[in-house]
């Protein structure tokens, strides 16, 4: 389980990821990171719509999601915002798949997200 401070929580925090974050996508999830600095802790918000399945899949997705969130906390504990988007084809995957599609799509947008966020100025250019 994600405590409260590991968590995405606001609909402003979530629509910020996804739009300005940067994005990694899998055979069964997308992955939206941005860079937060190195002093606030690693947060996860995930997105399991209607179409991965009935309520007892989503919830399955979700909870192995969370897990592997948990996991990569261990690897990065600061400076991230994530928001794993869960495509259909989830509902099938197992649990060696889905954590290994959402280890790829972490390292791939965090390497971006970080990149993009130490070149930015800070005076809109």
């Amino acid at each position: 389980m994600l405590s409260t401070a590991h968590r995405v929580r606001t609909a402003k925090d979530f629509s910020h990821t996804v739009r300005s974050g940067a994005r990694s996508g899998c055979r069964n999830l997308v992955l939206y990171a941005v860079g937060t600095g190195t002093e606030n802790p690693s947060r996860f918000g995930f997105i399991v719509s209607k179409n991965v399945g009935n309520a007892v899949t989503r919830n399955l997705v979700k909870r192995r999601l969370r897990e592997a969130a948990a996991a990569a906390l261990v690897r990065r504990p600061l400076g991230l915002d994530v928001v794993v988007r869960a495509l259909p084809s989830s509902a099938s995957a197992g649990w060696p798949e889905l954590s290994s599609d959402f280890e790829r799509c972490l390292a791939s947008s965090a390497k971006r997200s970080i990149k993009n966020s130490s070149g930015r100025t800070g005076d809109g250019t």
